[in-house]
Formats: structure tokens, C-alpha cells, sequence
């Protein structure tokens, strides 16, 4: 297991103050899990990651991998970077172009200083080269591998250590689009199958949503939200992360107090009154923003006739086909809102739509009282 306590990192500048890359950096991960710092850059996330592998020395703070301690600012602990049994790949894969494949995988165990025997080294490269599937590849250049086989190369060199932990840090973001659809499934394989502990560092909310077990989203330096892909994109705690994941939907508007009947919040927003979800308390008078992800919007050409949740009535403005949806912005009251709709409805410019959203779907956030709670 990994835990990061109170985690800060400063950078010196030649002028001005230090640069405080992270700050108050603290999160678990149990062992065999898949966590994800995510964020926009320089939020951070790899300053946390660099610290972690060693690479970068914190100013306070702990870390600890499987209840050893491999840096502490109290008791001046620090565990070289080689001597933490921790994998990593980078986003530049670093493979040797003069080396084979099979001499690539090999190298983190041939330099060690309790070398194992000639047939040790192959057995077990041979084994990691089996897991990415490249061990049918193992006497070829590695110049002549494709970015994809690449990335798995640099993978395999990795693993072949038994690190404690992987770490990764955007290691797909050199590749083309579909190849990096496809690496996802592959990455996603090989983690579970050899159950690593994981720490992967991305911008790309695609990734973190579909990799997973745990995300932490970072911004300015800090952890703002720690939650599953599927409580971090439905239950945002603020206004940056709903912004940050995925698409989704804005009103500003002010509570008007708690529905008696339905024992939800009611806010006025500019496309009308609208019953919502909080995670935290509201109160009456209060500003909110309010969150609704545009494939919650369920659009039809005649009015519901069900009297539950949220009603509302607009004009279509524009609609774009995108093979197996369709993008339909709908104009109600003076708000714009963006809807995903089964391709069959029938919208053109100008014409009357009638819009159903669960209350449960509408998300309202606070003014953000503290941006940084996690």
C-alpha cells in the first residue's frame, strides 16, 4: 500500500519567492489498485509523481510503500530512487536504439548489483515480454518496433523489476488516437493481471475515467477531489472538477429553499425553476451553479406527459449529426443548453422541444466556500 501524508514540494527560483508545485498532497492506495493523478498542466501531478519515485525531494512530509517509510521530512528519511524498487515509464519511452528488445527489457537486471544468473534474466524477461506480448519480438531492434510495441517495451522494463509500485506518467500521450484507445484495454490487462500498485499521471480525462479504481483531480498544486471515476464525473464537489470531466452544462442561479414535496433543493436559474441534487448543505438565497451533463437532457418533439422532476420547454438553435448521436442545443428562457439525443429526433432550427432532467442529474455547487476540499 502507498500513503502520502501532508506531501509539499517547493521549487527555488533564481527571483521572486519558491514555486510551491504541491501542496498538502495526502491519499492512500491499497495494494493491487489503480490510482490516477489527473489534472491540466502544471497542476502539479507530476511534480507528486517525480517526488514519489524519488526523484524530486520534498520539502515535508511522508511517504510510505508497504509500511516502510522512503521519505519523511521529521527523521531527514530519504530512499534513493534506486533503491526503492519502484517501476516507471515516462512519457518518452527512453528505450536503447542499439539495443534488441529482448536487451532492452533485460538492462534493469543485468546493472544490479545482486545480478541474477544468465537464466534467471532470460526466464524472467522472457515471462514480462510474454505479458505485453512481445516475446515473439524479443531478437528484434527496437528501433523497429511501433510506437505501440514500443510503449509495451518500455512497460515490460518496468515489470521485470517486481516493482512494489508502477509508476507511469503519461505514458500514451505520444500516440495516435486508436492505438491509444487500444493501449488503454492493454495497460488496464497487464495491471490486473499482475496485480501492481499503480500511480498514473494524466491530463487526459478519458484515460482516467477508463483506467481507474480511484481518481485524485489536481489543480493549483492540490488534490480538490478524491473519489471513483464514477463519483468523481456524476458527484463533482466543485465547480472546476464538473468543468474538468467530461462535458457539462452550467446554470448560475440562486436558491429559492427546499421543495417539500420532493425534499429537493429548488434554484432559479435563466432557463427556469429547477429541482436539483446537493452534495453539500444549501442555503435559502444563496448563489449555486448548477451542473447537468448534456446526455441527461432527455429531448422529445411533444411534451412529457409524466408531471415528475423537471420540465422545461425551449426552441431547438442548433443541431449537429454525429453518427450515433446527435449534439442539439436548445434554447430555454435565456440559458443555451447543450443536449445528446438519439439521432431519430426530429430538430430543426427554430422548432419547439420539450426537455425531461432528473433532479438527481442536476448538480448544484456551492460558491465554493473552500475550492480545496477534498
Amino acid at each position: 500500500m502507498l500513503s502520502v501524508r501532508r506531501l509539499n514540494t517547493e521549487y527555488k527560483t533564481p527571483q521572486g519567492p519558491a514555486v510551491r508545485a504541491a501542496q498538502d498532497i495526502s491519499f492512500e492506495v491499497p495494494k493491487g489498485k489503480f490510482f490516477t493523478l489527473l489534472g491540466p498542466s502544471g497542476c502539479g501531478k507530476t511534480t507528486t509523481l517525480r517526488s514519489i519515485a524519488g526523484l524530486e525531494r520534498p520539502t515535508s512530509g511522508e511517504i510510505e510503500v508497504n509500511g516502510k517509510l522512503v521519505y519523511a521530512s521529521q527523521g531527514q528519511i530519504f530512499i534513493p530512487p534506486n533503491k526503492r524498487n519502484f517501476g516507471m515509464v515516462f512519457q518518452s519511452y527512453a528505450i536503447w536504439p542499439h539495443m534488441s528488445v529482448f536487451a532492452n527489457a533485460a538492462f534493469p537486471l543485468e546493472v544490479r548489483s545482486n545480478r541474477p544468473s544468465k537464466q534467471k534474466i532470460r526466464d524472467k524477461v522472457m515471462g514480462v515480454l510474454h505479458a505485453v506480448a512481445l516475446d515473439h519480438l524479443a531478437d528484434r531492434d527496437a528501433t523497429k518496433l511501433s510506437g505501440g510495441q514500443q510503449q509495451r517495451l518500455a512497460l515490460a522494463r518496468a515489470l521485470v523489476m517486481e516493482p512494489e509500485l508502477l509508476l507511469l506518467d503519461e505514458p500514451l500521450s505520444n500516440l495516435d488516437a486508436k492505438l491509444r484507445d487500444r493501449m488503454r484495454f492493454e495497460l488496464k490487462r497487464i495491471q490486473r493481471d499482475n496485480g501492481l500498485t499503480t500511480i498514473y499521471v494524466t491530463h487526459d480525462q478519458g484515460e482516467a475515467l477508463a483506467l481507474s479504481h480511484e481518481i485524485a483531480v489536481m489543480n493549483e498544486g492540490r488534490i480538490v477531489q478524491i473519489g471513483s471515476p464514477h463519483d468523481i464525473y456524476n458527484r463533482p464537489r466543485t465547480k472546476f472538477v464538473a468543468d474538468f470531466i467530461g462535458t457539462t452544462n452550467f446554470l448560475e442561479g440562486r436558491v429559492k429553499g427546499l421543495d417539500q414535496t420532493s425534499q429537493r433543493w429548488l434554484v432559479e436559474t435563466p432557463a427556469g425553476d429547477i429541482l436539483v441534487k446537493s452534495e453539500t448543505g444549501l442555503e435559502a438565497g444563496s448563489k449555486a451553479s448548477v451542473s447537468i451533463r448534456p446526455e441527461d437532457i432527455e429531448l422529445s418533439e411533444q411534451p412529457f406527459a409524466a408531471a415528475d422532476g423537471n420540465r422545461l420547454a425551449g426552441t431547438a438553435d442548433a443541431t449537429v449529426f454525429l453518427g450515433d448521436f446527435l449534439d442539439v442545443q436548445v434554447r430555454v428562457g435565456t440559458a443555451l443548453l447543450q443536449s445528446r439525443s438519439h439521432p431519430s429526433l426530429r430538430a430543426p432550427d427554430g422548432a419547439p422541444l420539450y426537455l425531461r432532467i432528473d433532479p438527481e442529474k442536476c448538480i448544484a455547487i456551492a460558491d465554493d466556500p473552500s475550492r480545496h476540499a477534498v
